[in-house]
């Protein structure tokens, strides 16, 4: 154990890890100028009067695989024709309480 330890703290191995820490940090600085150029967009977009919580939800769509989010539409529209069918019956329930007919509502 303490002969891999050794190596990696000194000569070649020790050189490459720093390599590739460098490479990181590299990065690191390019992801946030990109995260800064980004935000940059969306302040601009938001200056020009668009709505970016919309534009947000368009971008995550689009990256979407069209078949994911045919599916993810499909169940919300099933969840939503349920839940109008529950909101129906309680209004039913509902008038039907004050003798009054739903279709009157």
């Amino acid at each position: 154990m303490s002969e891999t330890v050794e190596s990696v703290t000194s000569g070649v191995a020790g050189a490459e890890l720093r390599q590739f820490i460098e490479r990181i940090e590299r990065l690191e600085e390019e992801k946030k100028a990109l995260a800064d150029d980004v935000r940059d967009v969306f302040a601009e977009l938001k200056g020009r009067g668009f709505d970016t919580k919309a534009v947000r939800k368009l971008i995550a769509l689009r990256r979407k695989d069209p078949n994911e989010r045919a599916e993810e539409e499909a169940i919300l529209e099933l969840y939503k024709s349920a839940l109008v069918g529950v909101l129906a019956a309680e209004c039913d329930q509902f008038a039907h309480g004050f003798g009054i007919e739903a279709a009157a509502f």
